[in-house]
């Protein structure tokens, strides 16, 4: 947006790593008030409040429910003091005022609680996202500027003439094609990977990173019985984490321990489940949740800032750095899914400096970011939008799962369908998603695999009981149609979707949740 030729390369695909394994929370970080962190919460309160205006189908306001039992670490006196002053830093903008229950008032919100030692608790919004899809329309809207973005093309080295970073070898890992792409500025946003980049320009660089995993399990909603979204501290440790609804499921998360797994492989362990579906029993015990219960899982590795002499990883900032190496190569690390925009800004403010001061380029404000909706966000009444698809004959569910995926772009997908009715047939009997998001998806959001699209861009791995297998074959099908691929492509891209999932299974065999 400020006219630079910009080029945007991701070793997997979109999203693939830490950002479509968050909370999926657009938040302050109420928690965050504890460790005195005013002006992170302050920041992080002004890009929810943006992230709502530009993306509201993408981003969506939530109640969260924050009940006190005796003996709790956060004790209701602190935490009412703490959602009034989450209130005053988002500067009043929230949905609606907190207010804080008795415990009758709580029960009547959530009766499914536990009632013994509850004292009450809190209502405060925050806002939780579809955390792939964001960050797929944030790429689309960078393609609308001209950004050029290639996924599966990994970084093998940097190109460093006399020392200094000039841009990097790649390499396609769909064909293995290699080549050297130039630039005067190189970018390492690499989250958990960023190290691991900055080793490539100096060898001997100390590492930037403290690398936590946070792992969630998805179970059926009804099994807990939650209304509001549920913010809890665990009984087990004390830390603040959610039990987040997502239509007919719940996720419950986040763990939140030091970890020394590789970004390309971390996975959420049985110690994870045990801990989760404990902390969730503590807090509804009639929800007896066990590992059959377990939907789906994942994990992702935040990228924290390394703070000599922090002790727990909770405890650990969500603040971010922008550093420069040697090489002259930028690298930005820590930070939080809910700044990841001024974040951006921040970035490109200083390699707009560094091109004007090596490059002679003219200085130019910073475009508003803040204001230009992303793809499908430039309304949230989307009403207008709700009878083409009823008149398709769509069932209320889907027309709404179309809405809260693509917003004013559901319009797209409902002409598609409308031009050849055959894609009205729905990818899987107990899903909303139609066979015409396929082909949307495959022509406007940079698909690649058939995981690509069932896992990240339409969810069905998480939201299916069988993780999206019996729909691989046909979506295969559909995306090869787009793409190219002959017969023999198309059956090798179903049965790699459909073999992954059989080694998702064999491990996650095993688990065990004690009493």
């Amino acid at each position: 947006m400020r006219g630079f030729r910009t080029v945007l390369v991701e070793q997997h695909d979109l999203a693939w790593g830490t950002s479509s394994r968050s909370s999926r929370l657009i938040h302050g970080g109420l928690r965050y008030l504890e460790e005195g962190d005013l002006r992170l919460v302050f920041e992080a309160s002004r890009e929810r409040w943006t992230l709502l205006r530009i993306a509201p189908h993408l981003v969506r306001p939530m109640p969260f429910t924050f009940p006190v039992h005796r003996g709790d670490r956060v004790p209701l006196w602190k935490l009412a003091a703490g959602v009034w002053l989450y209130e005053i830093l988002a500067l009043f903008r929230n949905v609606r005022r907190p207010s804080i229950l008795g415990k009758r008032g709580l029960l009547r919100s959530e009766p499914m609680l536990r009632e013994r030692g509850l004292i009450g608790g809190a209502r405060y919004f925050d806002a939780q996202c579809d955390d792939a899809r964001l960050v797929v329309a944030t790429i689309r809207s960078a393609m609308s500027h001209g950004a050029l973005v290639a996924n599966y093309t990994a970084v093998e080295s940097l190109e460093m003439p006399g020392g200094a970073v000039r841009g990097a070898h790649l390499v396609d890992r769909l064909t293995g094609e290699k080549g050297l792409l130039q630039a005067a500025v190189v970018i390492n946003a690499t989250g958990p990977w960023s190290d691991r980049i900055r080793r490539l320009e100096d060898p001997s660089a100390a590492p930037l990173l403290r690398l936590t995993k946070g792992a969630h399990v998805m179970v059926p909603r009804a099994r807990v019985g939650h209304h509001d979204a549920i913010t809890m501290t665990s009984p087990l440790d004390g830390r603040v984490m959610f039990i987040l609804p997502w239509g007919e499921f719940s996720y419950i998360g986040t763990t939140d321990t030091d970890s020394g797994e590789s970004p390309d492989e971390v996975g959420t362990r049985a110690e994870d489940v045990v801990y989760l579906l404990r902390s969730a029993n503590a807090c509804f015990p009639n929800a007896h949740l066990g590992p059959d219960d377990v939907v789906a899982t994942w994990a992702g590795l935040r990228p924290l800032l390394a703070q000599p002499g922090t002790a727990g990883a909770s405890h650990v900032s969500r603040e971010h750095l922008i550093s420069a190496g040697p090489g002259g190569m930028l690298s930005i690390v820590g930070g939080k899914l809910t700044t990841y925009r001024s974040m951006a800004a921040e970035m490109m403010q200083r390699a707009a400096e560094v091109l004007h001061r090596t490059h002679g380029r003219p200085r130019v404000p910073q475009p508003p970011t803040d204001e230009e909706p992303l793809p499908g966000g430039e309304t949230a009444d989307l009403e207008a939008f709700r009878q083409p698809g009823l008149d398709l004959g769509l069932s209320p569910d889907t027309v709404d799962h179309l809405l809260r995926h693509y917003g004013t772009e559901a319009a797209a997908v409902c002409n598609m369908a409308r031009e050849d009715r055959t894609l009205l047939q729905a990818l899987d009997p107990s899903h909303p998603a139609i066979e015409a998001e396929v082909v949307h998806i495959t022509r406007r959001e940079l698909p690649q695999r058939v995981e690509d699209l069932l896992t990240r861009r339409l969810h069905l791995y998480y939201e299916t009981t069988d993780h999206g297998a019996a729909a691989a074959a046909r979506v295969a099908e559909l995306m090869g149609r787009e793409l190219g691929w002959d017969g023999e492509t198309v059956t090798r891209e179903a049965r790699r979707y459909r073999d992954g999932l059989s080694g998702v299974a064999q491990a996650s065999a095993g688990f065990r949740v004690p009493g």
